[in-house]
């Protein structure tokens, strides 16, 4: 699978401010937007039409944790996946959770900070971002050799609230535990940067992925 996600620039939505509800949903797409993840703008058509095929073709294939691993250190992981669950949430009405593993994107270590983990002996506290998708995140990063163990706990607490599971596997190749991260998902998609992405970076990549969970290929921007 090779799909293209065209960011969404900046914008007020149609109709936003308007109806029952209105007030909340503003606040929770201005929590969005506090960390550079906008709900609307010219092109937000064609990135919601986007993520709903990918959001389907997660949903025909019964996965339940998908891991997104980026091409570079300059690809942005957290804003695909969370427009990404947000039409997880549209299309199955059930609960999402998004995964800031190794907290390497900026801003969202900013929503969860001082907030204690959710209960004693869990490794990630919660906080719900809109709707029925929230944020899953460690109170601190932690150093190799402990990062894998501790996603595998929350995936393991998160099994039974959480229908879908999306995860950033962004900065665990500094830690070299990629492979081991992965052996984790259910499906494992790489996220490259449109018309800057090399091919052979991506086969290179492809071949570390666990065999037989390799889901495809993300390209933003």
């Amino acid at each position: 699978m090779l799909v293209r996600v065209t960011d969404s620039s900046p914008s007020r939505r149609d109709g936003e401010g308007a109806g029952e509800g209105a007030g909340k949903d503003a606040g929770e797409d201005a929590l969005l937007a506090s960390i550079g993840i906008e709900l609307g703008g010219a092109k937000h058509g064609e990135l919601k039409a986007a993520c709903a095929r990918i959001a389907r073709k997660i949903r025909e294939d019964k996965l339940g944790v998908i891991g997104f691993v980026p091409s570079d250190d300059a690809v942005a992981v957290p804003p695909l996946i969370i427009q990404l669950g947000l039409a997880l949430c549209e299309v199955s009405g059930a609960t999402v959770a998004v995964v800031d593993a190794n907290l390497r994107y900026p801003g969202l270590p900013m929503l969860n900070r001082g907030k204690a983990v959710d209960h004693e002996g869990s490794a990630f506290s919660t906080r719900w971002l809109r709707g029925s998708l929230a944020l899953l995140s460690p109170p601190r990063a932690e150093r190799a050799g402990e990062v894998v163990p501790q996603l595998a706990r929350v995936l393991l607490e998160g099994a039974e609230l959480f229908a879908h599971v999306l995860v950033d596997l962004t900065g665990f190749e500094l830690l070299g535990e990629h492979a081991t991260a992965a052996a984790c998902m259910d499906a494992v998609a790489l996220v490259g940067r449109a018309h800057q992405t090399r091919e052979r970076e991506l086969v290179q990549l492809a071949a570390l992925m666990p065999q037989g969970r390799f889901l495809g290929v993300l390209l933003v921007g």
